[in-house]
């Protein structure tokens, strides 16, 4: 496995972060999104979807500043966010821009994953809410 498929997209923008089980996949985005930022976590999620059945996913937009054409339309990417409905139990961003976080949490009324949204300075109750037995965890 290459530094870049351990820590990080290859230009750095999203680097995996530490996480306390397997099933709890931790990003943090701290640029702007690129399309090798998008296809690095398609992948990496992939993985996880095809190693354990279902999964938790944070995302922490600690510095993000949009994603170019690239990555908002990478055909990779969107299969895999397709098939993700299937295998993610709880998906939680901190740090979402106001436009994002209400897609997300209105995502959580149309689809079997439920969804939460954290303010940046709010990281800890995070990492504390997905530590919680999911059927507790509402």
């Amino acid at each position: 496995m290459n530094s870049a498929s351990a820590g990080g997209a290859p230009d750095g923008s999203v680097i995996r972060r530490e996480s306390p089980r397997p099933d709890l996949l931790a990003f943090e985005i701290k640029d702007k999104i690129t399309k090798a930022d998008i296809e690095w976590m398609s992948a990496r999620t992939d993985e996880a979807m095809q190693a354990l059945d279902k999964i938790d996913m944070l995302i922490i937009m600690s510095n993000y500043e949009g994603s170019d054409l690239g990555a908002t339309f990478d055909g990779y990417a969107a299969s895999v966010k397709v098939r993700s409905v299937a295998h993610i139990r709880r998906y939680v961003v901190v740090g979402a821009p106001a436009f994002a976080k209400a897609m997300i949490n209105l995502s959580g009324f149309v689809m079997p994953v439920e969804t939460k949204t954290f303010d940046l300075e709010d990281e800890p109750a995070a990492w504390a809410w997905l530590a919680q037995d999911p059927s507790a965890a509402s």
